[in-house]
């Protein structure tokens, strides 16, 4: 996700929301999709057993605040880039996959999937589903919204995700079937079908402004930029008509605004929490508080090519430097849970099996010297740009300095720092939301990466990927993303401390709020499954 620019909301309806702010999203692919975008309902959801015992209930309005992206807003569902955008696309249109609460692909306008033999052509064959003005969906809907999303002169946000494809060979076989056609063996093809921003939208529609046409489980009611989005129940959604009569997106950029609008009863839905928010009022009874466990990774990036992060032992020094519990509690204020220096904890082929890394100061002090880096001094480039950065960069420093490490912390500019810290330093900040394993490696691990920031670049690795995707079975799959894994924990540049929790807020009669639903996954912001009791 990227910055947005400073933006205020004013509307009699909802004085708690007219505040200023703007959302500091953890940019590109360390944003939405990448902070990159989960299976079916679960039922582990938000709900208060003193009001009976849950059973869904139909009508009213349920009024969700996010923050926004002021004027410039558009219902284009190619163009989302912030949560604001992700949650009112999902509401109007649907993609051919999502991801599950473990990230693995999950059939939505899909209701099947096949490869060929050599992994190189999948077909994929579409439900019977049908737009809001009533045509089905077909498969030229689906390759004339994939080629526009590659269209080289737009910016599409999937547009590197529909990278595998080889959309001018892909057809369509039938109304319903799409043989596609791809460059390289791709054996998480599915993830290619769940990318961030990857809607299905009718053949040839290019205004989603005025009146959007999508599959979703809502309909287009109207759309004022920067302030509101209204949308109403699609009584014939193929996944079962949503309980609610409404559901309205209210704009409210600081954190405040939206917690101040909930407790005032102004919303039912506050999105995007922070930590003392959540301890001032969970359990409290005045409003439920939900944590989406695992939504984003937080660690520090060390460049693998450059003095003194190019030594491995210095790597595994740093790995050992790190007092993983301290950093969550500080930066974090405990809302998520420790690392182990590999992405993806709790998600599909994630290598749990792997040893807890723990603080070993005497380790970490013989491995610099073995190292000639006895008295290291290294600089920690981060900056307020994403929350817990800069808390945890003084956490890391004191923590170093118990190992003869100096570590001088320069903050950077919020507007410039996922594009500086790519190419220049040696240590930084970094958090990444949730993603596949397998698209977190293809995007900023192999030496042909463009969001390489560990410069993590070996041929044998990149190898072992195409290794990866090049295996039909899933179990010899997962054992070659484990032995990748194992590479990374004993010498990688990504120093993974912990995984933060999402906050979300709702009043207290909102039910049917997923909480094993990671941020970007199917069952977040997933409104259709709401009721209010």
């Amino acid at each position: 996700m990227n910055d947005v620019p400073d933006v205020s909301f004013s509307d009699s309806r909802f004085p708690g929301l007219r505040r200023r702010g703007f959302l500091a999203a953890a940019g590109g692919a360390a944003g939405l999709g990448a902070l990159a975008l989960a299976g079916c309902a679960g039922s582990d959801t938000a709900a208060d057993p003193a009001k009976g015992d849950g059973k869904p209930k139909r009508g009213g309005r349920l009024r969700a605040a996010f923050a926004g992206g002021g004027a410039s807003e558009t219902l284009d569902p190619h163009l989302a880039n912030l949560f604001a955008d992700a949650a009112r696309a999902k509401a109007l249109f649907d993609k051919l996959a999502d991801y599950g609460p473990d990230l693995s692909a999950q059939p939505r306008l899909a209701s099947a999937w096949e490869a060929n033999a050599g992994l190189d052509r999948w077909k994929v064959t579409l439900r019977k589903a049908a737009f809001h003005d009533g045509k089905p969906v077909t498969a030229q809907d689906v390759l004339y919204s994939y080629r526009r999303i590659v269209d080289p002169a737009k910016a599409f946000r999937a547009k590197a995700s529909l990278e595998p494809i080889d959309l001018k060979a892909s057809r369509a076989l039938d109304a319903r079937t799409i043989e596609f056609v791809l460059k390289r063996p791709t054996a998480e093809f599915p993830n290619v079908l769940s990318a961030f921003g990857a809607y299905i939208v009718p053949d040839g529609l290019k205004d989603f402004d005025k009146k959007p046409v999508g599959s979703g489980p809502f309909r287009f009611v109207s759309f004022a930029p920067g302030k509101s989005a209204v949308f109403k129940r699609n009584d014939a959604y193929w996944d079962g008509a949503p309980y609610l009569d409404e559901l309205e997106f209210v704009v409210a950029n600081e954190e405040s605004a939206r917690a101040n609008a909930l407790l005032g009863g102004q919303v039912e839905y506050a999105h995007e929490l922070n930590p003392a928010t959540a301890r001032a009022h969970e359990n409290k009874g005045q409003i439920q508080i939900v944590r989406l466990r695992n939504s984003a990774m937080q660690g520090f990036v060390m460049k693998t090519d450059r003095p003194p992060f190019d030594d491995k032992r210095v790597r595994e020094a740093f790995f050992l430097i790190a007092d993983r519990k301290e950093l969550v509690d500080g930066a974090l204020s405990g809302a998520g849970e420790i690392g182990n220096d590999l992405f993806g904890k709790g998600y599909e082929y994630y290598a749990g099996s792997l040893p807890q890394r723990e603080q070993d100061l005497d380790r970490a002090r013989k491995l610099l010297k073995e190292a000639g880096a006895e008295k290291l001094k290294v600089t920690l480039d981060t900056s307020p740009v994403a929350s817990g950065f800069t808390e945890a960069a003084a956490i890391f420093r004191d923590q170093a300095a118990k190992a003869g490490v100096t570590i001088e912390i320069k903050t950077g500019s919020k507007d410039s720092y996922w594009k500086d810290i790519l190419d220049s330093g040696t240590l930084a900040s970094y958090r990444s939301g949730a993603m596949p394993i397998e698209s977190h490696i293809s995007q900023r691990l192999l030496t042909g990466s463009t969001t390489n920031a560990t410069h993590w670049r070996h041929k044998d690795f990149d190898a072992l990927y195409q290794q990866a995707q090049s295996t039909k079975d899933k179990k010899e799959r997962a054992a070659v993303y484990e032995r990748m894994q194992r590479r990374l924990h004993t010498e990688g540049g990504f120093l993974i401390w912990g995984f933060a929790d999402w906050i979300l807020g709702t009043a207290r009669r909102v039910r049917g709020v997923e909480q094993k639903a990671p941020a970007n996954s199917l069952d977040w912001a997933r409104f259709d499954k709401v009721w209010l009791a």
